[in-house]
């Protein structure tokens, strides 16, 4: 009955082999026929008849002959004569098949004698095909054991080997005779013995294969791979096992060599993508410092010129070892108080003649240090950082340059120690690589730090160094350049003190980034400032700088643009004149007295074509503002988002600044907290924000009255007017106020048709007095003849007056002039 393999521990194929209780010579079918001296047969075994199918009873006493076929028969005397005179005979006999056919079969024949002398022939029959198929295999198995360049052997129970070749036996440095007949553990070290001894055992209990078993060998430099496997008989007894091993050494080594280099790569990779989105030379080398320890080796020091951590202009050659260098970037497997000692960010270092470091920072060339004997004469013992070194038993070190562009940047040093393996020429090569790619990164980043620093020098000289506050209005204010990206902006902003104690704010944006941009904003911000000192209305002012706007894109490719505000600010008249150029809209916080809550709102205002492109115009909007109201001005990085209308971000701002009940925080307060609230990562646009509390000036300084062109009207203006100053004990001013005031009264009377406006704004250091008619066309300065009886107005007015000036308004025109009021006791 066939057992399983799980209950045997036998294959399963031989349970089941039709062949599974015959022996060898029984699969061969060894017949055996007696032939008496005469030729007939006397003995027919049952294989023969197996192997023939004549049964014995046909065949006995029937010559040979007669299952010979005619060729075959007619050697039969021969071949019996020399049985007489030899003894034996051997050869290939052809024979019939009870079915006809003709059966080769080797036959060998002996010759016997009984006790009286008489001959007889004794044959032995074997299938020629059955036998030729054993012959081959075991010719092959042969073949197989003599020629292979793998090592085989073969065990038996007692895992003594019994048969083994050449090519196995030369793997152990002995000959198979010298290993016959011994089991592993006489041939190998007892540790490696013991494990296969106890595989070998495995395998031969439960017949499971044991395959590509690695073993180290003798000496630990190379390895083989195993293989068992049970043999069995064809009945299912065990003989024992086989053993195929291969030397593996080469292969483990290009192995190793393929990992290392899919490490190299991979760390290479990793070094591309940790350093290549930064701009930040600090964070480079502390990234790069971080991803070669503990990977690479056990301590990293990024070290580099002060220059290129500053972002400045790199040293020549010739100053390039006298050059203060600084770590900036370090990392080590543990940290204790010598690594604290010898590793520090932003420490200053020093190199000595002829050390190392300066040598490889002299000749651009790396250096591997691979002993610690090595280490003592080349570097400088006296440095406390050495010593340091030496203590955290550091046996292996890498200096290699920091090179972009043909320039020295600094030094990578990767140092190994306790028992790590030092490095090799390999890793050399590796840091080389990984060097140069952190050197173009450094590179770069160094670059855009001066580039951006230059740019935001040139912007923020640009723009106003000092805000003045004109009297009655409180500024706040916010300038913050975007994180991102390595150029400035053309944001700008401006308050302008103003004749009469009025204000100008100006607020705008120049489309794109880089120093264009903010040329442009400071050209149009000079043209802003000059022209709103001739006290221009915001339309006409804007007019002329957009004509300014397209003077400057003459002759570009792609024209320059830029949105503005300009606002004019009147704190006697409570009322705010206002021009927009394509800008995002001004925003007026006031107050509800029968809630105290402060509301913010768009003022609504035409949108206007942007700076920079023909435009017939600009619309202005008057706008009264109570006193106390702030007017928020800002440019679109503040209120921008992707995927969101502008619409959104501007109802956000009013939102946020609608949400005070009582008094308002200072304008300071509110500019921070808008910035920090809306944009709490400014990364791709500047920010300009400017808010103005408008304050009002006191009734009790201002008197405006108005006349009509009447030749006694003059008289009147001067007693009116000498009548308030006395009101306001400035009496001292009446003398040159009211000479003034008859002079350009006299002037309206000449030539205008209508009323004639007068008014008075006492400030705090000034005193304005306007004359206002209806003649649109300003008055010139002449130049009179000594002989002329007049012409001499404007002359004595721009004498006597501290500053005077003229401005249109919407029906007329306004001569104005400041006298400085007397100092205060």
């Amino acid at each position: 009955m066939s057992t399983s393999t799980e209950e045997s521990g036998r294959p399963q194929a031989a349970a089941v082999s039709p062949h599974a209780d015959l022996s060898l010579l029984e699969v061969l079918r060894l017949g055996i026929v007696i032939i008496d001296g005469r030729g007939r047969i006397v003995l027919w075994n049952p294989a023969t008849e197996e192997i023939l199918g004549w049964p014995d009873s046909a065949t006995v006493t029937r010559p040979l002959t007669d299952f010979l076929p005619a060729a075959a028969a007619a050697g039969i005397p021969a071949a019996l004569r020399a049985l007489l005179r030899r003894g034996a005979w051997r050869g290939v006999l052809p024979m019939r098949h009870i079915n006809g056919s003709t059966v080769d079969v080797e036959c060998r024949a002996t010759l016997l004698r009984d006790p009286e002398g008489t001959p007889f022939f004794l044959a032995n029959l074997v299938e020629t095909e059955r036998l030729r198929d054993i012959e081959k295999d075991l010719g092959a198995l042969d073949t197989v054991f003599a020629t292979s360049p793998i090592g085989i052997a073969v065990f038996d129970t007692d895992l003594r080997v019994v048969r083994i070749n050449d090519a196995l036996a030369s793997l152990y440095g002995r000959t198979p005779e010298r290993i016959i007949g011994r089991t592993v553990a006489e041939i190998l070290p007892s540790r490696a013995a013991g494990e296969i001894l106890d595989l070998q055992r495995e395998v031969l209990r439960t017949g499971k294969p044991a395959v590509d078993v690695v073993a180290l060998t003798a000496d630990g430099r190379g390895a083989h791979s195993l293989s068992f496997s049970r043999l069995t008989d064809r009945t299912g007894r065990h003989l024992g096992i086989s053993c195929v091993t291969l030397d593996i050494t080469e292969r483990r080594e290009a192995l190793a060599e393929m990992e290392q280099s899919r490490q190299r790569l991979s760390m290479l990779d990793d070094v591309g993508l940790a350093l290549g989105d930064r701009l930040d030379v600090r964070r480079i080398a502390e990234a790069l410092a971080t991803i070669l320890v503990p990977r690479f080796g056990d301590y990293g020091a990024v070290v580099l010129l002060r220059a290129v951590v500053d972002g400045g202009d790199l040293p020549s050659m010739e100053r390039l070892t006298s050059s203060p260098m600084v770590q900036a970037g370090i990392a080590a497997k543990e940290h204790t108080p010598h690594v604290g000692r010898m590793m520090r960010v932003d420490t200053e270092v020093g190199f000595q003649r002829e050390s190392v470091f300066d040598r490889v920072l002299t000749t651009g060339r790396p250096w591997l240090l691979d002993t610690s004997d090595e280490t003592h004469p080349i570097t400088f013992l006296d440095d406390p950082k050495v010593r340091a070194a030496l203590d955290l038993g550091i046996h292996s070190m890498l200096v290699v340059p920091l090179r972009a562009r043909g320039t020295i940047l600094g030094l990578l040093v990767v140092s190994r120690s306790g028992e790590r393996d030092p490095f090799s020429s390999e890793d050399l090569g590796l840091a080389n690589e990984i060097a140069a790619r952190a050197s173009i990164t450094l590179d770069n980043a160094r670059l855009y730090a001066r580039e951006r620093d230059g740019a935001l020098i040139l912007q923020r000289s640009l723009l106003p160094q000092r805000i003045k506050e004109p009297p009655g209005v409180q500024v706040g204010y916010r300038y913050v350049p975007a994180t991102t990206g390595t150029e400035a902006g053309g944001d700008w902003f401006d308050v302008i003190p103003l004749a009469g104690g009025r204000a100008a704010f100006a607020i705008g944006d120049v489309m794109g980034h880089g120093l264009s941009a903010a040329a442009t904003m400071g050209r149009l911000r000079s043209a802003i400032v000059t022209l709103a000192h001739l006290d221009m209305p915001p339309g006409e002012l804007l007019r002329r700088v957009n004509h300014a706007g397209e003077d400057i894109n003459e002759g570009r490719d792609e024209p320059l643009m830029a949105t503005g505000i300009y606002v004019r600010y009147d704190p006697s008249a409570r009322e705010c004149v206002i021009a927009k150029a394509g800008h995002v809209p001004p925003i007026l916080i006031t107050r509800d007295e029968r809630t105290g809550l402060w509301t913010a709102r768009p003022i609504d205002l035409p949108d206007g074509t942007p700076l920079g492109l023909a435009a017939p115009g600009f619309e202005e909007g008057r706008i009264p503002v109570p006193e106390g109201s702030i007017l928020v001005l800002y440019t679109d990085g503040l209120i921008e988002r992707r995927h969101e209308s502008i619409t959104d971000g501007i109802n956000r701002l009013c939102s946020e600044l609608s949400t005070v009940r009582g008094p308002l925080p200072s304008l300071d307060e509110i500019c921070d907290r808008v910035v920090g609230e809306l944009t709490p990562h400014n990364d791709a646009d500047d920010i300009a924000l400017l808010t103005v509390r408008l304050g009002g000036v006191p009734d009790d300084s201002i008197a405006s009255w108005t006349f009509a062109a009447h030749r006694h009207a003059a008289g009147r203006a001067r007693s009116e007017v000498r009548h308030t100053l006395h009101s306001w004990e400035l009496g001292s001013l009446a003398d040159p106020a009211l000479l003034l005031v008859s002079e350009l009264f006299t002037n309206a009377l000449r030539y205008a048709n209508g009323p004639i406006g007068v008014r008075m704004v006492r400030g705090e250091t000034d005193l304005l007095v306007e004359v206002s008619d209806g003649q649109p066309d300003p008055p010139s300065v002449r130049h009179p003849a000594l002989d002329d009886e007049g012409g001499r107005g404007l002359q004595l007015v721009s004498r006597t007056a501290r500053r005077w000036g003229t401005r249109q308004g919407p029906i007329g025109k306004t001569v104005w002039f400041e006298l400085p009021l007397p100092e205060r006791p």
